[in-house]
């Protein structure tokens, strides 16, 4: 289903969701029965949020010339090695 969106000389806006392809270019008005003309509109290309949209563009700059990291993200540097001799039996993590 799609949302289309009509105006009528007299009520103003509404949508209809229809079948795709099954706008026709006047309906009737749900308030006034009058004929209501189609209004052509962009399709919701505004309702990305800002962090997806920056995320998608990010990821398709890495696909043409990837980044160069010296180390893997998120991951924390090596600790020190022990103090004593009884932490060095300890598991390492």
């Amino acid at each position: 289903m799609a949302t289309y969106e009509y105006r009528c000389p007299r009520d103003g806006d509404f949508e209809v969701r229809l079948p795709l392809g099954g706008a026709g270019t006047v309906v009737p008005c749900p308030t006034c029965r009058g004929e209501a003309g189609r209004v052509w509109s962009a399709p919701m290309l505004a309702r990305t949020p800002r962090a997806l949209g920056t995320a998608l563009d990010r990821a398709a700059a890495s696909a043409e010339t990837p980044e160069v990291v010296s180390r893997i993200p998120g991951r924390r540097p090596a600790a020190a090695a022990p103090a004593g001799a009884a932490h060095a039996r300890l598991p390492r993590i």
